[in-house]
């Protein structure tokens, strides 16, 4: 299971999003971009494999 943590730009919370949230994937140059919707309703994108420079963590559960 893949879950990331991830800081809405609408509401401005830290959230944690759930694989059933996410609604698209895009692989890039720089990365994975994953589509998803906050817990707020609000549309968000996520780069991955960037974790460094945005300071979203990636969580496994085993």
């Amino acid at each position: 299971m893949f879950m990331f943590t991830h800081d809405c730009s609408a509401c401005d919370r830290r959230q944690l999003i759930f694989p059933s949230m996410i609604e698209g994937v895009t692989r890039s140059e720089d990365g994975t971009q994953v589509s998803f919707t906050c817990w707020c309703g609000a549309p968000q994108t996520s780069l991955r494999d960037s974790a460094s420079r945005t300071g979203d963590r990636t969580l496994v559960a085993a």
